[in-house]
């Protein structure tokens, strides 16, 4: 079945932001290995309802845990029709921690989240610290316990990655984040 133009759209997207800014300015400082390898699977969900989303999640869990990690690392579950307000997206990440539960997943997989409105507690929206889970849509990211673990273990202060993500945000400032994505126009 041939991807619908908005899905090419909402993933070309997707990739802009994941080379600019998460492996660009080193948000996260693991993730251009599997990315340049091919092992990030991204897909766009059509639902609408968080019901729904919430049932494809599953599915999406049972799927990568299934799957050879050298082949597929990681899933970024974009969902641009559903939990757009960033609050109901937040509260749905009680329902995505209970069917990592349910499934028996706890321990082999979690969940990030990211999206285009995140806001940490405790800042302001229109803080800059925010933008380092600010995504063009919202996402869930599907990301494998055991390789948190060994990228982890090559850290010496695992909270720094956070700190210094914050100070880059910060020396770039809402002008410099806004060039990000500017092509020149």
């Amino acid at each position: 079945m041939a991807e619908s133009r908005e899905s090419v759209d909402v993933i070309g997207a997707t990739r802009r932001w994941l080379e600019r800014a998460v492996i660009g300015l080193q948000l996260c400082p693991f993730a251009a290995s599997p990315y340049a390898a091919g092992r990030v699977r991204m897909t766009v969900s059509e639902q609408t309802s968080s019901s729904a989303l919430l049932e494809e999640l599953r599915s999406e869990l049972e799927w990568l845990n299934a799957q050879d990690a050298n082949q597929w690392e990681t899933t970024l579950l974009i969902h641009p029709f559903a939990l757009t307000e960033f609050h109901a997206y937040n509260d749905f990440l009680v329902d995505c921690d209970a069917a990592l539960a349910e499934l028996g997943l706890e321990g082999r997989l979690q969940i990030a989240s990211f999206h285009p409105d995140y806001q940490f507690a405790g800042t302001r929206a229109q803080d800059i610290e925010n933008c380092t889970n600010r995504s063009p849509y919202p996402m869930l990211h599907l990301l494998r316990e055991d390789s948190i673990e060994r990228a982890l273990a090559r850290v010496h202060d695992p909270d720094e990655i956070y700190r210094r993500n914050i100070r880059t945000l910060l020396m770039l400032g809402t002008e410099g984040w806004q060039r990000l994505w500017s092509d020149g126009d």
